[in-house]
Formats: structure tokens, C-alpha cells, sequence
């Protein structure tokens, strides 16, 4: 047999049958899956590492080596890589056995081919998320902030791909982000992914400057250029010259910076104060900005040409209230490194906390999740809500505001009472069908509150 490079593999397909091997591989490729066969299960251990991405799809009866024998070792070697068993009748037992012990799925002979590829797809779905996470965790234990980009739900996905794909291609790229969503993470990874990654990452906040201070601090000067300039110095856009410039909160910066940067954009030359000497610079820009720059309300007084030429690709991280599904990851994360990082143990969640991670709106995003959970590593008062929760975020209308009041209410009503709704519906003075109204508009899971025995 050929050496086979797993690494390009889909399905290994394990069958002592040389006639229904090759059918089944055959098949596999019709149906869009890249499909390599395999005559022993000594074959392919002999070959399998941890990374391999695709999915395994072994007989249970073999000489040799069996079927089950192969999932056990393949368990051993890596417990994440789904196994889909194929049995006949009288091995359907053994095949159950298998299951019980973690297998993906098995398939009883005959099968339709179309049943095994649609297994077989998702079950690559779930590799594939479970290689992106790992590689995002690797990432993390170089610098643990990039775990603020873990998640499951396709935005994500998306998300990371997109990173992924442009990492290596020269474009400036405009990330746009609530506050605490991990914008300064995207654009280190769109740094450190790509070949610049080795050179500079240069980072200013405009917002963080005065409008005296943002044009030395981006373009540099030379010495006498203004009072107080008594020596040469190399500007952020210089001092980024073929790594990366991330300038956050780019909304925020003075216009008549704008209006120098955009030059710079264009021509990819600069000229520090005091100077006519252009020089040129291998420079790529990643900004980023809490307010949607397409919106000329929103916008400002902030150039529209600036947008326009910074606005080559635009990537959105979503904030948490809308991937509510990725809290729990992200939380367990964060509060497995404050434990560490505070010597503690990792405490066991209480339902108040879980009450929490489910129901609060996170307005603060990951920022938000992260002060949490060292405030739950550190073993303080975790069920008490900051002020912002109980009243309303910054920026709502009153409607908007009272329902977030309203809605609070409610809780340390199904508090107070261990969720018992009569208790609770004459706390609050209500009727019963406007409560269960309230719940749903509102999204308050009453069970979460009962009272644990």
C-alpha cells in the first residue's frame, strides 16, 4: 500500500473485504468526501496521530486486530476522534458495547451508502470544531487573551475563518466591535497568523491621545521640529514598517490626523514633522471601532474617505448577548486561569452563578465574563448582579430600562420563593397569566430557581 497522507483525509475507511472496501471508498468520494481505505487496523495506527482531522469508519469483525480493539486504541490515542463502528447482526451487540465507551455511531449492515456519508459529515463538523478549538487554545497558552475568540456558534466559526483567510494577505482590515468584545485579540491574531508576524505589532488608542499628541505620536518628528522636540523620533506608522499598525478606537481620532493618514494609506509614504523627506512604508492597517462607520449619523465628523479606504474588508465580532451558547466555554476558561493565577481551586458553581451566566444580558461582553469570573475564583459575593444589570444598560430608553427593572423583580421574586409561582405571583401582585407572560417576554426560566433538595 502507498503511504497515505492523512493529514488530507476525510474518512479512513478499516475493512478486511477488499471488494466492499473499495465500494465504500469509492462511494465516500462520490458523495464529496476525501475517502482512504485501509486493509488491517495495524495499517492505519501505524499512521494516525492526534491531528488527524477526519473521522474513522471501521468493521467490528477482522482478523487480526478487531474493530472494537481499534476504537479502544484509537480512544487511547486521542478520545475526540469519532469512530463510526459497522456491524453485521451478530456483532450488533459489541457494537453497542462500543458506543457506551464513546463511539460516534454505529451502522448496522446492510446500510445505505447515502446514511454512512451523512454520518460521516457530521461527524467531521464536530472534529472540526474540536481541532479549531484546540488550535485557539494553543494560541491561548502563548497568550491567554486569545480565548476570548473560543466559541462554537457559527459567527464565530466565521469569525475565525475569516481571520485565518486573510492573515497572510496584505489588506488593511477595519474590526468593528462593541467594548470587551476582543478587538486588540483579532488584530494580533490577523498579525501573528501572517507572514508579518515576526515583525512589529504597533498598537495606539486614538482615543487615549490629545490632538497635540496623536500626529508626533503616528507620524514621529525630527529634532527642533516644535518646542520641546530636542531629538529624532520614529513614529508608530514608521516604527510598524512591515509588521502591523492596530489603531483602536479609530472613531475617536482628531481630523486633522485623518486627513494625514489617509495620505499615507494611499501613497504607503510618510513624512515626519519637520520634515519634507518622504519615506516609504510596508504597512498594513487594522483598525478598529465600537461605532458602525457606514452610518453617516453614527459618524460624525469623521472622513468618509477615511472609511471608504480603510473599509476594504470589515470584520464584526458579535457581542455575547447575541452567542449565548459560547458563555459557558468562555466562562469555564476564564475562571480555570483566575484560579491559577489567584492559587486557588476551582471552585463548583453554585445555581446563582449559573442563574447568572444564562440570564444576564453581558453588556460589558467577554471584558465583562472575565472580571466575573475572578470575582467567582476569588469566592466573593458572585449572585449580586452589578448596578448596570439591575437598572439598565447605559444608552436604553425608558421602555427599555423598566422592562430590565421589571425583569430583575421578578428574579429575586423566583428567588426569594425557591420558584414557587404562587408564592411569587402574590410577592409581585399579579396575575397568573400576565407572570407567565412576563417570563417569556423576558426569557426567565422559572426552574432554574427551585429550590434544591
Amino acid at each position: 500500500m502507498s503511504v497515505i497522507d492523512l493529514s488530507a483525509v476525510d474518512v479512513a475507511f478499516v475493512d478486511d473485504d477488499e471488494d466492499l472496501r473499495d465500494a465504500n471508498v469509492q462511494a465516500l468520494q462520490l458523495a464529496g468526501l476525501r475517502a482512504a481505505p485501509f486493509a488491517a487496523a495495524a495499517d492505519l495506527l501505524d499512521r494516525l496521530t492526534p491531528d488527524f482531522p477526519g473521522v474513522v469508519v471501521t468493521d467490528v469483525r477482522m482478523p487480526g486486530m478487531n474493530g472494537i480493539e481499534l476504537f479502544r486504541h484509537i480512544r487511547a490515542l486521542d478520545a475526540d476522534i469519532p469512530v463510526v463502528v459497522i456491524s453485521g447482526h451478530a456483532d450488533i451487540a459489541m457494537a453497542v458495547e462500543a458506543m457506551s465507551e464513546g463511539a460516534y455511531d454505529f451502522i448496522a449492515k446492510p446500510y445505505a451508502g447515502e446514511r454512512l456519508a451523512e454520518t460521516l459529515r457530521r461527524a467531521l463538523e464536530k472534529r472540526a470544531l474540536v481541532m479549531e478549538n484546540r488550535r485557539l487554545r494553543a494560541l491561548a497558552a502563548a497568550d491567554e487573551g486569545d480565548s476570548a475568540l473560543i466559541g462554537e456558534t457559527p459567527s464565530m466559526q466565521r469569525l475565525r475563518q475569516m481571520i485565518r483567510d486573510l492573515a497572510d494577505v496584505d489588506v488593511d482590515v477595519l474590526v468593528l466591535g462593541e467594548t470587551g468584545t476582543g478587538k486588540e485579540v483579532v488584530a494580533n491574531l490577523l498579525h501573528r497568523l501572517g507572514r508579518r508576524g515576526t515583525r512589529p505589532f504597533v498598537a495606539l488608542n486614538c482615543g487615549g491621545l490629545p490632538e497635540t499628541v496623536i500626529e508626533s505620536e503616528l507620524f514621529g518628528y525630527e529634532a527642533g521640529a516644535f518646542t520641546g522636540a530636542q531629538k529624532k523620533r520614529i513614529g508608530r506608522i514608521e516604527h510598524s514598517s512591515g509588521g502591523t499598525l492596530f489603531l483602536d478606537e479609530l472613531e475617536s481620532m482628531a481630523v486633522s490626523a485623518q486627513v494625514k493618514l489617509l495620505r499615507v494609506l494611499e501613497t504607503r509614504e510618510i513624512a515626519p514633522l519637520g520634515s519634507n523627506e518622504l519615506r516609504p512604508v510596508d504597512l498594513r492597517v487594522v483598525a478598529a471601532t465600537k461605532i458602525d462607520l457606514a452610518d453617516p449619523q453614527a459618524r460624525g465628523d469623521f472622513r468618509a474617505d477615511l472609511f471608504y479606504r480603510l473599509n476594504v474588508v470589515t470584520l464584526r465580532i458579535p457581542p455575547l448577548r447575541e452567542r449565548r451558547r459560547d458563555v459557558p466555554l468562555l466562562f469555564a476558561q476564564f475562571l480555570a486561569r483566575a484560579a491559577r493565577k489567584y492559587g486557588r481551586e476551582v471552585p463548583k458553581l453554585g445555581r446563582a452563578v449559573e442563574r447568572h451566566l444564562v440570564e444576564n444580558d453581558w453588556a460589558g461582553n467577554v471584558r465583562e465574563l472575565v472580571h466575573f469570573a475572578e470575582r467567582v475564583a476569588l469566592g466573593l459575593d458572585e449572585a449580586t448582579p452589578p448596578a448596570s444589570a439591575a437598572t439598565g444598560r447605559p444608552g436604553q430608553s425608558l421602555p427599555e430600562r423598566l422592562g430590565t427593572i421589571e425583569a430583575n423583580l421578578i428574579r429575586e421574586a423566583l428567588e426569594r420563593h425557591g420558584g414557587d409561582v404562587r408564592a411569587t405571583i402574590e410577592a409581585l401582585g399579579i396575575p397568573r397569566k400576565t407572570f407567565y407572560d412576563k417570563l417569556a417576554r423576558y426569557g426567565i426560566a422559572r426552574a432554574a430557581y427551585e429550590s434544591e433538595r
